[in-house]
């Protein structure tokens, strides 16, 4: 067996990586789990219909929205969890 050349003794340069903006990131993340902006704007669009019906007067409508936004702030966070799990569960692999 003959011996090679000996391996350089300087070591290899390690690999630079593109600053990434908030505008870049926030793309990013939304293509990953796009159900958690989704989630977000029904919040905040059942909160501010709410909002606009308790100012209004309308007590019954207020209150079935009020609850409504519950449900979407549970759909946010259920979507919240799934994203992060699929994320674990992929870099596993």
């Amino acid at each position: 067996m003959t011996a090679g050349p000996p391996p350089p003794l300087e070591p290899s340069p390690l690999p630079t990586f593109a600053e990434e903006g908030f505008g870049e990131k926030f793309l990013r993340k939304t293509r990953e789990n796009p159900l958690v902006p989704l989630g977000c704007l029904c919040t905040v669009g059942v909160l501010t219909y709410g909002l606009i019906s308790f100012k209004k007067g309308n007590t019954r409508r207020s209150q079935m929205m009020m609850r409504a936004r519950v449900v979407a702030q549970g759909f946010t966070f259920a979507a919240l969890l799934g994203g992060m799990m699929a994320t674990a569960i992929k870099s596993r692999q």
